[in-house]
């Protein structure tokens, strides 16, 4: 598979220790003391097994072009409103919802697989979604009488936003790091992290105890030039040495704990990835499709590692479409939908589609108009949910009207969210097995909104 140079620099981060995250422990220490404070919760037990696997596009997908208006008029508005980056009319792919606005819709040509998925009732779309303080009208945004999140069309805080659910604070955690750590318990017998990202470091994973294990898409990263075992190296052999040495000085004690921690997690999960069965689907030759190939061998050596809740964090990138949109997004896209429709089908291989939900999220939608050819930072935007507990075949929250200056509007096309990220991430974490006197804890701005539940999950 290719890898980008940006992929590379991504997925390196604290590769030199390996998928513990060392760095960030060394200087999270306290960590350790809070670990023998159970949270809530920390008593559950799961006879189940579920995933949840985030796919990150980084900045800022273009839902206007993710789902169009096909027919009559409201393709016309469409066509009119977008310009130069307006897709034509005979190429969008036909969809009909579960529930109707009067509006007939189409998806972006290249989402042939995820249009296959929709018509099985195992996709569904989440209209205008995106992060709030609370409820917004236009008019409210406009005269300042009800608070927006800070920093809107920013990419690095918008991320944030997304990731931590927590837009009116500086976060210190992620609202996948803070279930991670609601839930932990629920792996009793674990034998690595329940939080594993194959891109990198990101704030969805923090968590106050559970760290996220970092992974690349070809396996586990561990030491350069590190051979494990009796066999090893003399200098693979002196460093195992040294780490039996008893020391004093706790912060040295500490770091060798943590490195002799990561070099036996490597050790153990290559191990079971060793035993991994071979899967029959094919995943595209791409980073994302290599993420998610990599993250459905992870599941089917849960069982190995003592799984029964797992978090995963993917990412891609390339959506800042600032020009040139129709042809970047159109190849984004095609890698988008065959890499999730790969992995849906890896699940229904390995038997645990119902037990696997996979949503994507994105910094932010793109205005409405285009610039020429491209399009600037919005706000609200449309995501897609994919599994076999998916509700799917329907488009849940509200479209909006693709009018400059209309009523979802709060200015040059960029429209306010009519779900915010907290009912988006809540339906989600209800699923994962998040009671609903525990939603406060991870989503504290959540009982400002009407729909904890949106639906989309069974």
């Amino acid at each position: 598979m290719s890898f980008s140079r940006r992929d590379f620099l991504r997925t390196s981060v604290c590769a030199a220790v390996g998928t513990t995250s060392i760095v960030r422990t060394l200087f999270d220490l306290g960590g350790i003391a809070a670990a023998a404070e159970l949270p809530r919760g920390a008593n559950r037990t799961a006879a189940d097994y579920k995933a949840l696997v985030c796919v990150f596009m980084y900045g800022g997908n273009d839902g206007n072009n993710l789902l169009v208006p096909r027919a009559g008029s409201d393709y016309t508005q469409y066509a009119a409103g977008r310009g130069e980056v307006a897709l034509p009319q005979n190429v969008l792919l036909p969809i009909t919802p579960a529930t109707s606005d009067g509006r007939l819709w189409g998806l972006h040509p290249s989402l042939t697989g995820l249009q296959g998925l929709f018509g099985q009732h195992r996709m569904a779309l989440l209209a205008n979604v995106g992060p709030l303080l609370a409820p917004l009208t236009r008019d409210q945004f406009l005269n300042g009488s009800v608070a927006a999140p800070p920093q809107l069309f920013s990419h690095s805080d918008q991320q944030v936003h997304w990731q931590t659910s927590i837009p009116d604070q500086p976060p210190h955690t992620g609202w996948g790091g803070r279930t991670a750590d609601l839930l932990r318990t629920l792996n009793g017998n674990a034998q690595v992290s329940m939080s594993m990202s194959l891109a990198g470091s990101n704030i969805y994973q923090v968590g106050d105890i559970v760290t996220q294990y970092q992974v690349s898409p070809a396996g586990t990263i561990g030491l350069d030039n590190f051979t494990d075992g009796p066999n090893g190296d003399p200098v693979s052999l002196a460093i195992r040495s040294l780490l039996t040495n008893h020391t004093n000085n706790l912060l040295v004690g500490a770091a060798g704990d943590v490195t002799k921690r990561a070099l036996d997690n490597n050790a153990l999960l290559q191990a079971a990835l060793d035993q991994a069965p071979a899967l029959t689907t094919v995943f595209p030759d791409s980073y994302l499709g290599g993420q998610l190939n990599m993250v459905a061998k992870l599941i089917s050596v849960r069982a190995a590692l003592g799984l029964s809740r797992q978090i995963f964090f993917v990412a891609t990138d390339g959506f800042d479409t600032h020009g040139d949109q129709l042809a970047s997004q159109s190849s984004l896209l095609d890698d988008l939908s065959a890499s999730l429709t790969a992995f849906y089908n890896a699940t229904v291989e390995l038997t645990v589609a119902p037990n696997v939900t996979a949503f994507t999220a994105s910094d932010f939608g793109r205005t409405f108009p285009g610039n020429g050819s491209g399009t600037d930072h919005g706000w609200g935007s449309h995501q897609i949910i994919v599994g076999g507990a998916v509700q799917g075949g329907n488009i849940y929250g509200h479209v909006p009207t693709l009018v400059t200056e209309g009523p979802d509007d709060s200015g040059e096309g960029r429209w306010i969210p009519t779900t915010s990220v907290d009912e988006y991430s809540a339906t989600l974490a209800r699923w994962f097995g998040v009671g609903a006197s525990d939603m406060a804890t991870i989503f504290p701005n959540l009982g400002r909104f009407n729909n904890p539940n949106l639906g989309f999950l069974g």
